[in-house]
């Protein structure tokens, strides 16, 4: 039976990628730090995954799996050395510290002969995560290494769409590894960026240009959601991304963001705006889902990140810029995001900051640009 890792046990790993490698007929090794979850993964050798719709649920299980505790470095190795396929999905700020294991795994791969290909698909929100990955773990290799990893080794970008909430305990009930998630599979991945033949997952779906995929799910998906926290927060303090999406208002709004930066990526990307729209509609209608009980603060949070040059909300103002579209609902949700001071480590930023200085210092805009001028007299 062919081998997949997983590296990230989380709400992505085992909610998705490991729910898909499992249903490809793969033994799937999930990688983590928690001992808790790879305890009961070796127990169990099997999970639940709930989907949940608006008005009911089913559940599946996920087969044929296991754990590695993450501090174990010799079996992480061990493990990526005989995968047939593997996945990250730990988190932008987590990625560096698994390059040593990561690492090790390769050149043990490498040193033992293992000549076939790895692809590695990378689960991240980051915008060119695989040139970030792959400057990483070249920094580590010899010049015989770097050859191997060149030839063998596909760092492939992935765009997760499957929406995961925070797990509570009632939704994990009696089992620490149920997953509560939304129905929505699909797993769209960079078709150029893999080495020798395309593994089959159930669900993937391999597309080049894949930068479209990146843009769409970044631009529209991930800049909708964290206004819609934004919003939500600001106008009512609503606890739940449910709630904000169904107030007129927020909704009026993000759609209206949503739809400038769908024209923007349709000029782009010469892709057909009506595809786009389709995709906003069915986005709004599952921010609605009430039984994932999203919360705004997990939406939200992060704003030094989300507030970056690259990330979601300055991203999507920066390519409506590039496009000629004009982005005034998108300034409007970046203002609310000024007011964000939902999380700790937010509030801190918000009062150590000021909001010029935040969209000078960290969103990397001049005070001389349009959308500047026009957030700061929304904010005032």
């Amino acid at each position: 039976m062919k081998k997949a890792l997983m590296y990230g046990a989380g709400n992505i790993g085992r909610g998705f990628i490991g729910q898909l490698f499992s249903q490809s007929g793969y033994r799937v090794a999930f990688v983590d730090i928690n001992s808790d979850v790879i305890d009961k993964l070796n127990k169990d050798n099997r999970y639940p995954v709930k989907i949940l719709y608006n008005d009911k649920s089913e559940e599946i299980m996920v087969e044929n799996v296991y754990g590695i505790n993450g501090n174990d470095i010799e079996s992480v190795s061990m493990a990526i050395a005989e995968a047939d396929v593997m996945a990250t999905a730990v988190g932008v700020n987590v990625l560096k510290h698994i390059i040593k294991p990561l690492s090790d795994g390769l050149k043990r791969r490498f040193s033992e002969g293992n000549a076939n290909s790895l692809n590695i698909i990378i689960c991240e929100n980051m915008l060119d995560v695989d040139h970030y990955l792959r400057g990483l773990l070249l920094e580590t290799f010899n010049d015989a290494e770097k050859l191997k990893f060149n030839e063998q080794v596909g760092l492939v970008e992935a765009s997760i769409g499957r929406m995961v909430p925070i797990q509570t305990s009632g939704m994990q009930g009696d089992n620490i590894l149920r997953v509560c998630v939304e129905e929505y599979s699909v797993l769209p991945v960079d078709k150029a960026a893999f080495k020798g033949d395309i593994p089959y997952i159930v669900n993937m779906l391999p597309y080049s240009p894949f930068q479209y995929y990146i843009e769409r799910k970044l631009f529209i998906h991930n800049m909708g959601h964290a206004m819609t926290a934004y919003l939500g927060y600001y106008y009512y303090k609503d606890e739940y991304i449910c709630d904000a999406i169904k107030k007129p208002d927020v909704a009026e709004s993000v759609k209206l963001a949503m739809t400038e930066s769908a024209k923007a990526l349709s000029i782009r990307h010469s892709v057909p705006l009506s595809e786009l729209l389709a995709y906003v509609d069915d986005l709004i209608a599952r921010f609605g889902n009430k039984q994932l009980g999203d919360t705004v603060f997990r939406v939200g949070r992060d704003l030094r990140r989300k507030l970056s040059k690259n990330d979601r909300m300055i991203g999507a103002l920066l390519s409506c810029r590039e496009a000629g579209i004009e982005c005034k609902a998108i300034c409007k949700g970046i203002t609310a995001a000024l007011h964000f001071d939902a999380d700790d480590a937010d509030r801190d930023l918000l009062n150590k900051l000021s909001a010029d200085q935040i969209l000078t210092d960290i969103s990397e805009l001049a005070s001389t640009d349009k959308e500047y001028k026009e957030i700061m007299e929304h904010f005032r």
